[in-house]
């Protein structure tokens, strides 16, 4: 781990590689991470996620996309922070894809603080991406004797600019991804 561990609350905002993420997330922080509501049905995380408090959202529904960032607003008001993948899907490229604009002009709008948060996995493997199914990928990947992951906290962003917070996040995580990547190049 790198970096201060949050010390207030606000919208988490990391880079996306897997089921793993927020949990690893969750293992440092107390938050409430923002999903999709396919994962509701998946075995175990399916379950695990409804009871600790996920936020679900139905991607392709502009209502509850509306009610996701109503809730986003709600939990951040109350003193604690949500988890958010801004990438919206999962993927093994070196560096993030673009960002939904939703979450940050959410958090914007309340003045909340952006905690962007960088994490990787040393085997591209690990990441659940492509036509990967739960079970199989699940057993392989705790099947392993260790998972070497990276996760970087940075500092808060403030700005009542949600396209300075969504840029900013992006930058600054996609230069840690690129570091991560060299390191462990250069360990081989």
């Amino acid at each position: 781990m790198y970096g201060e561990l949050p010390t207030i609350p606000g919208l988490i905002v990391a880079n996306h590689r897997s089921y793993f993420d927020p949990i690893v997330i969750v293992g440092h922080i107390h938050a409430y991470p923002v999903g999709k509501k396919e994962v509701e049905s998946w075995p175990l995380i399916g379950y695990i996620c409804k009871i600790s408090g996920v936020i679900f959202v139905e991607r392709e529904c502009q209502d509850s996309r509306q009610k996701t960032c109503e809730n986003i607003k709600e939990v951040i008001n109350n003193g604690n922070s949500v988890i958010n993948f801004p990438e919206g899907t999962t993927h093994v490229l070196p560096t993030t894809v673009d960002f939904n604009y939703g979450s940050f002009k959410t958090a914007a709008q309340i003045k909340a603080a952006i905690l962007p948060v960088a994490i990787d996995y040393k085997v591209k493997s690990d990441a659940f991406v492509n036509d990967d199914t739960f079970i199989p990928h699940f057993l392989k990947c705790f099947g392993k004797l260790t998972t070497e992951i990276k996760i970087t906290y940075f500092p808060p962003l403030y700005s009542e600019d949600p396209e300075y917070l969504l840029k900013t996040s992006k930058e600054i995580i996609d230069k840690e991804l690129i570091r991560y990547r060299k390191d462990w190049n250069n360990k081989k």
